[in-house]
């Protein structure tokens, strides 16, 4: 378990990397609501935007998750309630006025910065050439 990242994965770094090419700052690894105990991994603080890269194993993704072979209780569990904790932290941002886009480890990165320009209002454009 203590090769599980919990912060700059792959697909976080990849998505970073488009949205800081497409000139968008933003913070790393923030609560966005300091008193609840959730960090978005890229957050706008001005704009009250929280993007959340999920993984697939983790966070039971429909097309790419394996039900674990070994300990599949627990982990069924487990994942189970990850869902439940992200339908949660969605719904509490949402209450207090911050948007939230949850994306998929597997999702294309200019797909996803696409999405998260659109929220701000910002042009869909690849920031690469």
């Amino acid at each position: 378990m203590r090769g599980n990242r919990g912060r700059d994965t792959t697909p976080e770094l990849q998505l970073r990397a488009e949205l800081h090419a497409r000139g968008l700052r933003y913070r790393v690894s923030v609560r966005p609501l300091p008193e609840l105990r959730r960090t978005a991994d890229i957050v706008f603080v001005k704009e009250r935007l929280a993007i959340f890269v999920d993984g697939c194993f983790w966070h039971g993704c429909e097309e790419h998750h394996r039900p674990a072979k070994k300990n599949s209780e627990f982990w069924s569990t487990k994942i189970v309630d990850n869902k439940r904790r992200d339908n949660e932290t969605n719904q509490a941002l949402a209450e207090r006025g911050w948007a939230v886009i949850r994306c998929w480890e597997h999702e294309d990165p200019e797909a996803v910065a696409d999405r998260i320009a659109t929220a701000l209002g910002r042009p869909v454009k690849s920031g690469r050439k």
